[in-house]
């Protein structure tokens, strides 16, 4: 049994220019445990609890949906917190741009898993980075102020991810892709 999703990866330079911009902050003495660049993702669809049985179907599919769509532009923008800023416990940043089609790849996606019946966690999507969690939660007001007028460099959107969550001790999930599928 596997911890899936499927996601959108964003290239190395998007990663090391959000990188950059964070760095500095992450020295700062405060409440949030940043996560490492190396696992930024956008979730698209997230299975707590996929069968070894079940791969096959849901790889299928998650590669015809992504034939559907073709390939976009997006940044990373924006900051947000969840649940909400005066009581965060997530840090992020937001996606701008033409997310219309990541809102369709979020739906195609999910329909891809629920029909090789897997079980698909229902939160509203909304795209975005997880940059750090904080426990206990905080007001998260002027992280955001920070963050708000950030803007990467745009990038083409050209594949989906199928990535694994390992859980082990300690420094959180490590995640490991498993299959790209080409948009278009």
């Amino acid at each position: 049994m596997s911890r899936l999703f499927v996601a959108v990866v964003p290239p190395s330079q998007v990663v090391d220019d959000v990188d950059a911009f964070t760095e500095p902050r992450r020295l700062t003495d405060s409440p949030l445990r940043w996560t490492p660049p190396h696992s930024w993702h956008l979730t698209l669809a997230f299975m707590a609890s996929v069968l070894d049985y079940q791969m096959d179907e849901l790889s299928e599919r998650l590669e015809h949906a992504a034939a559907r769509q073709h390939p976009f532009e997006v940044r990373v923008e924006r900051a947000g917190a969840f649940p909400n800023p005066a009581e965060a416990r997530v840090l992020w940043v937001g996606i701008g741009g033409n997310t219309e089609p990541l809102v369709h790849l979020s739906a195609a996606a999910r329909s891809a898993a629920v029909k090789a019946g897997i079980e698909v966690d229902g939160a509203r999507f909304r795209p975005h980075l997880t940059l750090a969690r904080i426990n206990p939660p905080t007001n998260a007001t002027r992280w955001l102020r920070v963050f708000d007028g950030y803007r990467s460099p745009s990038w083409r959107v050209d594949e989906l991810a199928l990535i694994e969550s390992h859980r082990h001790g300690g420094g959180g999930p490590r995640y490991e892709i498993l299959s790209t599928f080409p948009l278009g």
